[in-house]
């Protein structure tokens, strides 16, 4: 029997990932995965539902402030900042997908802009730190997609 259950193995592999495991070709990939979620991302902020959740979420102000894609006139907390971002790049439905259907880009990427904005100014993260993030935001939704049963039901669902 394994010394460590799955969930603590798992927590230890994306623990231990570090900027050391970004291989030129994981960055160059990265680099591209980040650029396109970006551009469907600003052309989603057109679409119907990005406006009402644009709107919608202008009730939340903090102190702590990340940027809506977009928009140069108000910022909102990380959460809902990642949220609205997140329903831009996901209205188009053209970000990247995997099979079973998911839309990795989509989720990570606006949640660790949003992140990495908050940090205050004197700890701002640099380009390979929000590479690193990314790439573990990725590496954990592909595990979580391969251990789940019910991704591998959704072909037999559509």
């Amino acid at each position: 029997f394994p010394s460590q259950t799955i969930t603590g193995n798992f927590a230890s592999v994306i623990h231990g990932l570090n900027s050391n495991h970004l291989t030129d070709q994981v960055i160059q990939r990265s680099k591209r995965m980040i650029l396109d979620t970006l551009g469907v991302g600003l052309l989603g902020t057109s679409t119907e539902v990005s406006h009402k959740v644009t709107e919608y979420s202008k009730i939340y102000s903090s102190d702590l402030s990340s940027t809506i894609w977009g928009h140069l006139d108000f910022r909102l907390p990380p959460l809902y900042a990642a949220f609205v971002n997140g329903v831009a790049v996901h209205s188009m439905d053209f970000d990247d997908t995997w099979h079973p259907a998911t839309h990795p880009s989509g989720a990570v990427l606006p949640a660790v802009i949003a992140l990495s904005e908050a940090f205050p100014q004197k700890k701002k993260v640099s380009g390979l730190d929000l590479l690193l993030a990314f790439n573990v935001g990725i590496e954990v939704q592909g595990r979580l997609l391969r251990f789940s049963s019910e991704a591998r039901n959704i072909p037999k669902r559509y």
